[in-house]
């Protein structure tokens, strides 16, 4: 029996509903400054030539995806320690706040050089507590469903990150396409900002009422949490490069979808506000809706054929999004969006599954933190920033394809790699809180689903 069968379905209920619930908030908060480029550029980085104002916008959203790293390595560790409840509470402070003090910020009409300052720390700051939340909430997640559920239950962390940007998209987009451009630039980019603060104060509510995963809990009680889990987790070099390069196309292909999107279609395409937010709202609710069914089937089927097929036709809809884009209208537009909007879905469905069973629990939280936020800050924080830039120094709207096509061909590689035994070594190097009798199935029924 593995140390999970002792745990009742109402509990883990409880635990998912309670760490979902702030994981949808965490998203909102660290998103909408996406949605609201355009306006953040004109308000605090002023320029002449509107797109270098934009390209300055996003460069402070890739920053603060550069500070990831280093609160995942803050973070991670704690989250071993300490355990995953009280992390994830600290890190839902953090970003709120920093989320809500944005939406109070002067602008540099008010006081100059100050305004961008200040933005980039608040960014700063978003970026340090969304580092330590994926690592420590995918481990509670995964610790809580067992093998056989992972793929199915950490899907819907993918889920309700989607419906966090969504949320934050909704809000944003619509109050543009409410109260018109000019009214959002003078007051209206502060109310999704400021929303945060009551949004917050609920959510961490929610996350102060759970309890610890229960293989945390048991590793905890037996005393076998890793003292250095940070130095403990270059054991694990491989598992780490692998999950790095999986993570790779996750990374591009979900701001894409997820942020560049509204932008490509408003500023680049010249798509209607209406349009606009439509067609972001559908395409993210149709990924949403698949990633469910894409981590039962890999639960069931295994993760590595899945990944590879996915991965192919998400590097090829990639390609064909940018490559309709010079005459692409409204309606022909929307076929290349939701191709790539729901191979997006079916590979992220099942990638949190497969990256939490490459690496045992007594390090997993700092495993993922590390080998997750590299690249989601090297290949998706700045894929806004990469591509606005690749079109600016080429005249060519199509030629982010590169940059995202790139990012495909390095998973895949990553993908062919992958084998068996890297997913039962992490198995069988849980340490069990009682005797080698109590892992056993567990490295079973970890070779089961990965067959």
């Amino acid at each position: 029996m593995t140390i999970l069968s002792g745990d009742n379905a109402a509990q883990r209920r409880k635990a998912f509903i309670g760490a979902t619930s702030g994981h949808l908030i965490e998203w909102y908060d660290y998103g909408v400054y996406g949605f609201l480029a355009v306006y953040i550029g004109q308000a605090f980085f002023v320029s002449n030539d509107p797109m270098t104002s934009l390209i300055s916008s996003f460069a402070a959203f890739a920053l603060s995806f550069f500070i990831r790293p280093i609160g995942g390595i803050f973070f991670g560790p704690l989250a071993d320690k300490i355990g995953r409840r009280r992390t994830l509470v600290i890190v839902l402070i953090l970003m709120s706040g920093s989320t809500f003090m944005l939406g109070m910020l002067p602008t540099y009409a008010s006081i100059g050089l100050a305004a961008p300052v200040l933005l980039v720390l608040l960014r700063c700051l978003q970026g340090f507590s969304a580092g330590g939340e994926i690592g420590t909430i995918t481990s509670f997640i995964a610790e809580y469903a067992g093998p056989k559920r992972r793929g199915f239950s950490t899907s819907w962390l993918m889920v309700t990150a989607v419906l966090g940007l969504v949320l934050g998209g909704a809000v944003a987009n619509g109050m543009t396409h409410l109260l018109g451009a000019s009214s959002m630039q003078e007051w209206g980019w502060r109310i999704p900002f400021l929303v945060a603060g009551p949004m917050g104060i609920v959510s961490m509510y929610i996350r102060m009422k759970l309890e610890d995963s229960p293989e945390f809990k048991a590793l905890a009680h037996a005393g076998k949490t890793s003292k250095a889990p940070l130095k403990e987790v270059f054991q694990w070099r491989r598992a780490i490069a692998l999950v790095f390069f999986i993570i790779t196309l996750h990374s591009s292909i979900f701001y894409l979808l997820l942020t560049f999107a509204s932008t490509y279609m408003s500023k680049v395409l010249g798509f209607s506000s209406g349009t606009t937010l439509t067609y972001v709202v559908v395409s993210s609710l149709a990924a949403a809706f698949v990633m469910p069914l894409g981590g039962k089937f890999t639960d069931v089927y295994g993760r590595k054929p899945f990944l590879l097929v996915v991965g192919v036709a998400a590097t090829l809809a990639m390609y064909w999004f940018f490559h309709v884009a010079p005459e692409a209208t409204p309606q022909g537009f929307l076929l290349p969006l939701m191709a790539v909007a729901i191979c997006f879905g079916l590979y992220a469905s099942s990638t949190y599954a497969t990256m939490s069973e490459l690496l045992p629990t007594r390090i997993r939280s700092t495993g993922i933190a590390v080998a997750y936020n590299i690249p989601v800050a090297v290949f998706g924080g700045s894929a806004p920033l990469l591509s606005t830039w690749l079109i600016k120094v080429t005249g060519d709207i199509t030629s982010p394809w590169y940059f995202y096509v790139g990012t495909g061909v390095c998973s895949l590689v990553a993908l062919l790699c992958l084998r068996k035994d890297d997913f039962v070594a992490a198995a069988a190097a849980t340490e069990p809180p009682s005797t080698e009798e109590t892992n056993m199935p567990a490295v079973q029924e970890v070779r089961a689903v990965v067959s």
